[in-house]
């Protein structure tokens, strides 16, 4: 996805000071109450400072910069510790790692070594393994959480940017973007089932909840791959290998697949149609596209399953499309290159990474509109959240 999303970091914190006055005067009204032991935090990696951001979702306002490897992407937190994971993509000729954020201290306190270009990381349900597609080295690295160590380094095809892991944590869905093609791994056994071709630049996926297939993006072409993964027989089923379903065609570029909580849709954006396509996970059907913003690049569902929200990022605006009644129903102001999105914990804050400006914007959902905009570091790329309660 790096190719369709040029960075560039410049910092502005736009009307920053009005906005922090007023947050004085709503917050009762407008965030919700937490005990005294509550925190919550977001992570957003920044490649050009080689640090990453941390903001306190509670009191909204940035906690501090904490410096990890070079050229951190991605990042995601445990669902189970308080640990916040970043991938250091580091330079063409050496190898990336992980930086390993205690979140109770918002502070590194491990580093576990990786391949070559490493971009993203995925957590399995359980907490205690991650998985990474190393896109330089052609592999993909599990990982052990516990012990802060690689176990395994499996071969993939070329170029792979995503490892993705089934909600059941059985299978394991690698994009190789370079090779056009989806390798699928028992993610159990470490070894490859299965060798997918025909999925031209293949970027993003998203396994249904209950793990029965994978959608991936074609980004280099104009379809969805659909694929049928592996399961064993039982008293209602009979037994099935990993196989190539069906390919939709969307529109073109389709560079990040949004999947509504209970499964039953999922969103493609197409980076290069400046729209959205929606499809119909259980029946395959490709109901519509709708016109979004410039560059659709990212998006994400409401827990409700009633609105997507879409980061178009040849703009300054994310655009809100209602899932019920099939229309865009509006747009909100954000800062420039808006990328990366994520809900708080309780759903009152969406967050948009502005790669371009370099900054947050911070949006109230209540009323779908900006509450402010925080400054990051250089060339802001991903961003998680992690809430917990302290002991």
């Amino acid at each position: 996805m790096n190719s369709f999303r040029p960075l560039a970091g410049v910092t502005n914190s736009l009307s920053l000071g009005l906005v922090l006055v007023a947050l004085a005067g709503c917050r009762n009204h407008d965030f919700p109450e937490h005990p005294a032991n509550y925190r919550e935090f977001a992570y957003v990696t920044n490649g050009g400072s080689n640090t990453v951001s941390v903001f306190d979702v509670v009191n909204v306002r940035l906690d501090r910069q904490v410096q990890v490897g070079q050229n951190p992407t991605g990042v995601t937190a445990n669902p189970k510790r308080n640990e916040v994971y970043v991938v250091n993509s580091g330079n063409n000729s050496g190898n990336g790692s992980i930086s390993v954020i205690d979140t109770e201290k918002n502070a590194v306190v491990a580093n576990i070594p990786l391949h070559r270009q490493p971009y993203f990381i995925e957590v399995d349900p359980g907490g205690d393994l991650a998985y990474v597609a190393n896109s330089g080295s052609n592999s993909v690295s599990i990982l052990d959480l516990k012990l802060r160590r690689e176990t395994a380094n499996i071969p993939t095809g070329q170029g792979p940017g995503l490892a993705r892991i089934s909600p059941d944590g059985k299978s394991l869905i690698v994009t190789n973007r370079l090779g056009n093609s989806v390798s699928i791994l028992d993610a159990k056994l470490g070894r490859t089932r299965a060798i997918i071709p025909g999925c031209r630049g293949a970027t993003d996926a998203v396994v249904l909840p209950d793990s029965s297939k994978a959608f991936v993006a074609c980004s280099a072409g104009h379809q969805l791959m659909v694929i049928a993964l592996a399961r064993t027989a039982d008293t209602n089923r009979p037994a099935r290998a990993d196989a190539l379903e069906t390919l939709l065609d969307v529109g073109r570029s389709p560079v990040h697949l949004a999947l509504k909580p209970d499964g039953g849709e999922l969103f493609a954006s197409n980076f290069d149609s400046d729209s959205i396509s929606e499809v119909v996970t259980g029946t395959n059907d490709v109901g519509g596209a709708y016109l979004m913003g410039s560059h659709p690049v990212r998006g994400l569902v409401s827990d409700d399953n009633s609105l997507l929200y879409v980061s178009n990022f040849r703009s300054q605006e994310v655009s809100v499309y209602s899932i019920d009644d099939g229309k865009r129903t509006g747009s909100i102001r954000v800062g420039d290159g808006p990328d990366a999105l994520a809900f708080s914990a309780g759903g009152n804050l969406l967050f948009a990474v502005d790669a371009r400006s370099g900054d947050v914007a911070v949006i109230r959902t209540s009323t779908r509109s900006l509450f402010t905009l925080l400054p990051t570091g250089r060339q802001p790329n991903a961003i998680a959240i992690k809430s917990f309660r302290v002991q």
